[in-house]
């Protein structure tokens, strides 16, 4: 399968921008989610990144991809390297992909891939002339018409070494070539003949619908006398060797009518036989066996009713419970078990939120954080024109690197002296609020400004 790795550093552009125009589609892009879940288009941003860059990623477009999102790079670089889709190496301007899953290999992908092979050498490599590439990958979804390649961005199906070798001399050539399916075939109808509704079986009963009338015949015969065959076996061995947990199924085994007040009353007798009544009206002893009163029994039924009756407290009763009175505010619940510093972080979320909700929809990036905070002082150069590197901050890239520096923020100086109200007008301003404390940004920038001991 595909090697999914970035191509040496010898391939690699120095950097990548989009196009202008490239840049306000990713706008557009963006705008489609909610506010704070810019990272929703990466797949989008990474696809047409790869379109400019003729058919491939390079580093540098998945940090600018990265950038322009807000997030990390190993985040988009786990997009980049899970998807076959995206090019990781330089490829021919004709990148053939061969589907090499069950359904393609059954019917000749393998063919397909030993032609390759042997006219553009292995996977992965561009051919001299850069007009060809080809990799073999996961299903492309066209299993019906297998086997099958997809060209850049069109499908070609129902292929052989020779209709698919003729089909790149063709695209070489600058031949007009035929999308889909190369014997034609419509769609994905059945190989060779089309009869699935010239059967008259599907429409005289013999086969749809067969199922009805042996449900009606099997309705109409009547219980046999004696069971036979595998029926009167299996009646057989339930008889011999019952289950342990049921061991009267299968075997026609009478049990003698209970004795119940229901049954009794049918027969004519008395529902409640007298010792039963007597041993129910005995308000000390157990009913559950004849005999004298057991350890521990009480001359009388110690009940609830009784012990009202004499003045003392149900059982219910007992003890001493406070009831507040009905304007009373009612007690709060204790602590949920959340730390001061979760409860804060959630306070702080709610407002940031409220406050940019009274916003517009379009309010540019500089509004929502003046909403929320406070922004950092800033110098209009790097303090004797160098400036640290910030992306040693674990969670800064080049691009928030180059945001920061747009603002003014060059030193670790710096950002180790934000404030509260700083912290949270940086986090709006860059679009991931409280991204700066989970990865405790101040803090890191405090180290790395420490003189060295």
């Amino acid at each position: 399968m595909a090697n999914r790795r970035l191509a040496p550093a010898s391939e690699q552009p120095e950097s990548f921008a989009f196009s202008p125009e490239n840049a306000e589609w990713a706008k557009t892009q963006i705008a489609k989610y909610p506010e704070g879940r810019q990272a929703s288009a990466v797949i989008s941003l990474l696809w047409r990144a790869q379109e400019q860059n003729g058919g491939w990623l390079p580093r540098a477009a998945i940090e600018a991809v990265a950038a322009e999102l807000g997030m990390p790079n190993i985040r988009v670089l786990e997009v980049a390297t899970f998807y076959t889709m995206f090019a990781l190496e330089p490829v021919g301007r004709f990148w053939i992909q061969v589907c090499g899953t069950v359904p393609c290999d059954s019917c000749g992908a393998r063919g397909l891939k030993e032609m390759l092979q042997a006219r553009l050498g292995p996977p992965g490599h561009v051919s001299a002339d850069g007009t060809f590439s080809w990799l073999e990958v996961e299903c492309l979804g066209a299993c019906c018409n297998a086997p099958m390649v997809q060209i850049n961005q069109d499908y070609y199906e129902d292929l052989t070494p020779e209709s698919l070798g003729q089909l790149m001399d063709d695209l070489a050539a600058g031949r007009p070539v035929k999308v889909g399916s190369q014997t034609g075939r419509v769609s994905s109808e059945p190989q060779g003949a089309v009869n699935t509704l010239t059967d008259p079986t599907l429409f005289d009963g013999s086969r749809v619908g067969a199922w009805r009338k042996r449900f009606e015949e099997a309705g109409k015969v009547e219980t046999p006398a004696a069971q036979t065959g595998e029926a009167a076996s299996g009646t057989q061995q339930a008889a011999e060797n019952p289950k342990p947990a049921r061991p009267d199924v299968g075997r026609p085994i009478e049990r003698p009518a209970s004795d119940a007040p229901a049954q009794r009353a049918a027969n004519g007798e008395t529902p409640v036989k007298a010792e039963d009544r007597a041993d129910a009206a005995e308000r000390g002893r157990s009913t559950a066996k004849h005999g004298s009163a057991r350890p521990g029994d009480a001359d009388v039924l110690d009940s609830p009713a009784k012990r009202v009756a004499e003045g003392e407290p149900a059982a219910g009763d007992q003890g001493h419970q406070d009831v507040p009175a009905r304007d009373a505010v009612p007690q709060q619940p204790e602590a949920s078990g959340a730390s001061a510093g979760e409860v804060a972080a959630e306070a702080e979320e709610a407002r940031i939120a409220g406050a940019l909700a009274a916003l517009p929809k379009d309010a540019s990036p500089e509004r929502k954080a003046d909403a929320v905070g406070k922004r950092p002082p800033g110098l209009d150069a790097a303090r004797v024109g160098k400036p640290d590197d910030l992306t040693r901050i674990t969670g800064v890239g080049p691009g928030n690197s180059q945001r920061l520096n747009g603002l003014g923020i060059y030193h670790f100086d710096q950002i180790a002296a934000w404030s509260r109200d700083e912290i949270t007008w940086v986090g709006t301003y860059l679009a991931f609020p409280g991204r700066i404390d989970r990865e405790n940004w101040v803090g890191q920038a405090k180290a790395l400004s420490a003189p060295a001991q």
